[in-house]
């Protein structure tokens, strides 16, 4: 989430994506997807989402082969032999002679001490384990925080298209009208090209304004992993100042909560955690170990007079033994081992310190982002009604021939460039609050 504070400035920047989405249960639907049906879907079929959720598996795998690790080993060995070599006979000839043997061994082995290993290793994969478990949750946080970013971006980019067609169709009623002025001898040629020119500029507009939604709809597509031919729409809830102007929560609370919720800051501290054990397994190897084994064979050969069976019995060992193992000199490979493991240990702890700043930073620029576009809301709101009656008045005179087109053409575009920060400051009110909520653990709704 390092990046998030600088991606969430601005919401018609932010790369998303639909209007349409999935039925849960993966088969495609008609219907519209709201904002918290898209976020589940993603959350349960998002290829990094999944991926994680491999990578916890992995670590209960390893997990339970480290607990086994403790267990008695068991092995079964058996070697057949066929030795083929000839022997001087009486007569002084030779002659070729076959004989065929079989050995067969059971071993057992345990380690009974070796330093606190085997159980630190323990506690390092259930950390490990752990670990993983919070990683799902963070690329579920993840995958939430895009596709939220995605579906305002969209509800953001199809208000745009709004206003842009509606412009381009005042452009077209004006243009109308300019050249029954032209026609009365009211206007000069130059002022219908004006016209003519501006109308062309408001259709371009439009067209990039609808590109630009295709392609929000296509990122978030692409991010809830929908395939080519799969259909789907976004509900487009009706927002207003209510939804804007909700009242902001407390920067130092949200930050509080954060550092109780999310996933990121247990996950820091499960790394310290395991670092500090593999400080704990390193340090095991300057220490002695003892392991304990225990072994029975037994063999047979053929050429003599004891059967089969008679053989096993009468070439029948046991043995049983414990081993002391005390490293005297290693060419410093413990020293070296526990020196690593403190580093890693210390970097565990810069990453947990780095980690808490970088949290503050997302929700301090989420803070200001959200403070800043209310207040830009507010005062777009005031902008958007006197910029509308002065374009509706400069409009009337235009018509009955007292305002030339430079002055409707200028009015005209403050009013849409007022409708254009309303809308931006109201999705990114919308989005910073949302966010800002998001990480006291509330679920993002709309």
């Amino acid at each position: 989430m390092t990046n998030q504070s600088g991606k969430m400035k601005r919401i018609a920047a932010l790369g998303l994506m639909s209007f349409f989405c999935v039925a849960l249960n993966g088969q495609t639907t008609q219907g519209s997807w709201s904002l918290r049906q898209c976020i589940d879907y993603a959350r349960s079929n998002n290829i990094q989402v999944q991926t994680t959720q491999i990578a916890q598996e992995s670590a209960a795998e390893d997990l339970a082969q480290a607990k086994a690790q403790r267990l008695p080993s068991l092995n079964f060995s058996t070697s057949q032999n066929l030795v083929n070599q000839k022997q001087q006979k009486e007569d002084g000839s030779y002659e070729a002679n076959g004989t065929y043997s079989g050995n067969y061994a059971l071993n057992a082995g345990i380690t009974l001490y070796n330093g606190g290993k085997l159980s630190n290793s323990l506690k390092q994969q259930e950390v490990a384990g752990e670990s993983a478990r919070y990683q799902v949750d963070m690329a579920m946080n993840d995958i939430e925080i895009a596709v939220t970013q995605a579906y305002l971006n969209i509800l953001y980019a199809n208000e745009n298209v709004k206003i842009n067609r509606q412009n381009v169709e005042s452009s077209a009623a004006q243009l109308e009208r300019s050249k029954a002025l032209l026609e009365a001898g009211s206007i000069a040629p130059s002022d219908y090209a004006q016209m003519e020119s501006q109308y062309s500029s408001d259709k371009y507009q439009l067209t990039v304004s609808e590109t630009t939604l295709s392609q929000d709809i296509l990122t978030l597509k692409q991010l809830l992993e929908l395939g080519l031919n799969e259909h789907f729409e976004v509900e487009f809830p009706d927002l207003d100042s209510t939804d804007v102007l909700v009242e902001i929560p407390a920067l130092a609370d949200v930050y509080a909560r954060a550092l109780e919720v999310m996933p990121e800051v247990e996950n820091s501290r499960l790394s310290i955690e395991s670092s500090q054990l593999g400080e704990k397994i390193a340090a095991s190897e300057a220490l002695p170990s003892i392991t304990a084994s225990a072994a029975v064979g037994t063999g047979n050969i053929s050429g003599t007079n004891y059967s089969f069976y008679n053989q096993l019995n009468n070439q029948l060992n046991e043995n049983i033994g414990v081993t002391l193992s005390v490293p005297i000199f290693n060419r410093r490979q413990a020293k070296t081992s526990i020196a690593k493991a403190r580093l890693q240990t210390r970097q565990a702890e810069l990453d947990y310190t780095n980690m808490e700043k970088e949290l503050l930073r997302t929700i301090e620029s989420l803070y200001q982002d959200a403070v800043s576009a209310q207040s830009r809301y507010v005062a777009a709101n005031d902008q958007v009604k006197s910029a509308e009656i002065s374009y509706n008045l400069v409009l009337e005179q235009f018509n009955a021939g007292m305002k030339n087109t430079v002055d409707l053409l200028t009015q005209k575009n403050e009013y849409l460039a007022s409708q254009q920060e309303q809308i931006q400051a109201k999705y990114q009110a919308v989005l910073s609050i949302k966010l800002l909520n998001f990480y006291q653990n509330e679920p993002i709704t709309l």
